[in-house]
């Protein structure tokens, strides 16, 4: 991989992992925001038993943690190389379970395309990037 390839790669995961650490704001919005944004999308009130709120703050707190560890790796590609490649993997595989749940629910149709095929696809350039990765 070239000096250009590598500093890319690290420029997207970092981008990614700092974007991913924005969902700490779900982590602490109020039930009244995620209740806005549920109707603003067209799904209606957002059910307010507890069991939702508790998806949605551990969901938002579980993507917050991945965005660490996206950063953390962007700063030694070699050593993180096989943790890299098993995220890139496990993306794939959860990108294509998503597109299949989000199907299957009763989500709104652009949010099935869009999920899980990003996530494929983010997955696939771990893979690639961290594949072209000598093994020094």
């Amino acid at each position: 991989m070239t000096k250009t390839q590598e500093n890319l790669f690290k420029l997207f995961l970092r981008i990614s992992g700092v974007a991913s650490l924005f969902a700490l704001i779900g982590v602490f919005m109020p039930y009244s925001w995620m209740d806005a944004t549920h109707r603003w999308l067209g799904m209606g009130k957002l059910p307010a038993e507890p069991i939702v709120g508790y998806l949605a703050r551990s969901t938002s707190a579980f993507y917050a943690f991945f965005g660490g560890l996206l950063l953390l790796t962007s700063f030694d590609l070699y050593k993180y190389r096989q943790l890299l490649i098993y995220i890139g993997i496990t993306h794939v595989l959860f990108g294509i379970l998503l597109l299949v749940i989000d199907l299957m629910g009763s989500l709104p149709l652009f949010w099935g395309l869009t999920e899980g095929p990003v996530g494929l696809i983010f997955g696939v350039i771990i893979v690639v990037f961290s594949c072209r990765m000598s093994t020094e």
